[in-house]
């Protein structure tokens, strides 16, 4: 993406392919339009965006979300902020970690469009987290494959292992096509995760050859980019462009507040 706007901040990029951590924002002051679009920009640029000490409220971190999409309202969360409803609480010492890769909200059609976090307790060592372009991941694939994909869907479980799984089901199963053109850039990228059980629009032995190398292609250590994580930290992604792991290293507590946009 070329960029329209001159942003008042620096952006520091974590891998040659997606992230990077934002220098010079304070979102609990207030963002004018101008550094909020110079923000999105970068947003769909890369993919990942991390702003250290932010120390975010629950209201300050639904603004932070309202940047770059209407905050959602999830039907069926359990544990939710008391001080606002579209803030959801973690304490992964009760419910466990998401170390999967995945994408969020694979049960919803749309998918979410993009998630947050703020980071309140953290491990002194281990706890990072995983990201993987999904867009390089499509891009590196040959022509002819491409084209094939073009047919294929994805049948995913409401039953991801991403944590979450004490939460009844929306619905048993959602479908999604494998390759998803991005509703802002245009960009076409896979779209999988560890909740996709099967394949459409190819044979069944096809899709037992094919949804394995799809995954394991998709997480290749040549499309990620890993965060480690202080009390206060804030990341924002792109969920329909990339998909994330939480790697389960350490001893300790982790606990930080989502907030989901689209």
């Amino acid at each position: 993406m070329t960029r329209t706007h001159t942003a008042p901040y620096r952006i520091v990029p974590a891998s040659p392919v997606l992230g990077a951590e934002v220098v010079g924002v304070d979102l609990a002051e207030g963002i004018d339009e101008s550094i909020a679009e110079a923000l999105r920009e970068d947003f769909w640029r890369y993919k990942v965006l991390v702003l250290r000490n932010q120390h975010l409220s629950p209201n300050e971190h639904v603004e932070a979300v309202r940047l770059f999409d209407e905050p959602f309202d999830h039907p069926l969360w359990l544990h939710r902020d008391q001080r606002n409803r579209f803030v959801y609480v973690f304490d992964l010492a009760k419910s466990g970690s998401a170390a999967t890769w995945h994408v969020g909200g694979t049960w919803r059609n749309p998918p979410f469009a993009i998630e947050s976090l703020t980071y309140q307790a953290v491990p002194e060592v281990g706890g990072h987290t995983l990201w993987a372009d999904l867009q390089a991941a499509y891009d590196a694939l040959s022509e002819p494959f491409k084209e094939l994909l073009e047919s294929v869907s994805a049948v995913h479980s409401a039953y991801p292992g991403d944590g979450t799984s004490h939460r009844p089901p929306v619905s048993d199963t959602t479908e999604h096509p494998v390759v998803r053109r991005h509703r802002h850039t245009g960009r076409k990228g896979l779209f999988l995760s560890s909740s996709a059980i099967r394949l459409t629009g190819i044979e069944p032995a096809e899709s037992q050859a094919l949804l394995p190398f799809l995954l394991a292609h998709a997480a290749s250590p040549n499309f990620t980019v890993g965060f480690g994580w202080k009390p206060g930290d804030f990341v924002t992604w792109d969920n329909q462009a990339a998909w994330h792991f939480a790697v389960n290293d350490y001893d300790g507590p982790r606990s930080y507040r989502k907030v989901i946009g689209g």
